[in-house]
């Protein structure tokens, strides 16, 4: 988050109004999603843990353009 310059408030936002484009059901402790969200028209994904009682932030970073088809599918890998 600090090493992108992503506020707080920039991360609430992706949060709120982004899109979850792939669900980790088996991740541990507590199930994640990597969620798309835009700030000043840039592609940022935010990975969270959804806990019983709260939220964990894991990352956030700006998608490679080479693994990612319109930042939300991934690429086939040859």
């Amino acid at each position: 988050m600090f090493e992108c310059n992503v506020s707080t408030d920039e991360l609430i936002a992706i949060i709120s109004l982004g899109e979850i484009i792939e669900e980790y059901p088996d991740d541990e402790p507590c199930p994640s999603v990597l969620i798309m969200g835009f700030i000043n028209a840039v592609a940022y994904h935010t990975v969270i843990a959804v806990c019983r009682d709260h939220i964990r932030v894991i990352t956030v970073y700006i998608p490679e353009q080479d693994k990612w088809i319109e930042y939300s599918r991934r690429r086939n890998e040859p």
